[in-house]
């Protein structure tokens, strides 16, 4: 299976996990040019949920959530920036960033990860 093919399996995997914790996945793989990409885009409660999923088959290269850099982070909130411009109906929520994190098939799921960055 190739990366993108496993990364496809992977955010579906995390897909399914969130919409059985009561989350509404409403955009995936959002890209947003320059900016860059957010994996999962949800809806829970009264917040509009960024999620980054970071898959990693064991420990040996470190956790999954190490993997979310400061660098990553800036384009995440910068994608959810455009995605918000383009996506009105969500002005009254509140913004999240999440990290779902999948080593081997155990999934751990970190709401509020991170604080926004520029």
């Amino acid at each position: 299976m190739n990366k993108r093919t496993k990364g496809a399996v992977k955010e579906q995997m995390i897909c399914d996990y969130i919409t059985g914790k009561g989350y509404r996945v409403v955009d995936r793989n959002f890209h947003s040019g320059r900016a860059g990409e957010i994996d999962i885009i949800a809806l829970k409660d009264r917040y509009i949920c960024f999620v980054e999923v970071k898959f990693r088959k064991d420990s040996k290269m470190g956790m999954p959530e190490e993997a979310v850099s400061s660098n990553k982070i800036k384009k995440i909130c910068r994608a959810s920036d455009y995605y918000m411009l383009l996506h009105k109906q969500y002005y009254g929520l509140q913004i999240r960033f999440d990290v779902a994190a999948i080593l081997g098939e155990e999934i751990r799921y970190h709401e509020n990860a991170f604080p926004y960055m520029i």
